[in-house]
């Protein structure tokens, strides 16, 4: 049995570890992403640490940053081998909760490989069923945008928010919301 989303979120988790593999050992260890203080392998590490550090979560009683932080730093002494070789396993056997959740989490997923591409200076035709979850996932983190700006998407769907009109692609758009304003050059802002 399939869930809404799943085919999309193993899609992606698997264009995710194309990516990674494609980066230098430089790039892969230390090169920037859209993620303040985060390598690609930093990134890497929260997105496994979704399916396989719940405690983690718990234990951080709500600060989600705290969790992040403690995931991330976990697995810095991993490896680069070891840390790819979990996250085959990781891309293609995500655990039940993983799968149920998975129109949640593509959002999460396609949001931090645009973080890693753009990051070291890349680019890709994001597929449509990532450029609307990126999207929902900047509505859910950044909703205290459409309290000024009107977001636009220039790729369909319908416009959201009230102010000055922020026009873009559902994927610059939702990258925005969700806090990196390194995508601002994407947008176009009317006054």
């Amino acid at each position: 049995m399939r869930f809404p989303g799943e085919q999309d979120l193993l899609d992606e988790r698997a264009a995710v570890l194309v990516t990674l593999a494609s980066l230098t050992d430089d790039e892969f260890e230390s090169g920037p992403t859209l993620c303040a203080e985060w390598s690609p392998r930093d990134v890497l590490a929260h997105l496994m640490g979704i399916d396989g550090s719940l405690a983690e979560y718990v234990r951080a009683k709500g600060n989600i940053a705290r969790a992040n932080a403690e995931i991330v730093e976990r697995a810095r002494s991993r490896p680069r081998d070891e840390i790819m070789g979990s996250a085959e396993r990781w891309a293609t056997r995500p655990p039940l909760g993983t799968r149920g959740s998975a129109l949640f989490l593509l959002g999460d997923t396609a949001i931090h490989h645009q973080d890693v591409l753009r990051g070291v200076g890349r680019s890709r035709d994001v597929p449509a069923p990532c450029r609307a979850a990126i999207l929902r996932e900047g509505l859910v983190l950044g909703p205290h945008r459409l309290l000024r700006y009107r977001v636009v998407p220039d790729d369909g769907g319908r416009p959201m928010g009230r102010g000055a009109v922020v026009r873009g692609s559902s994927e610059a758009l939702g990258l925005w919301l969700a806090g990196r304003t390194a995508v601002e050059s994407d947008l176009v802002f009317v006054q």
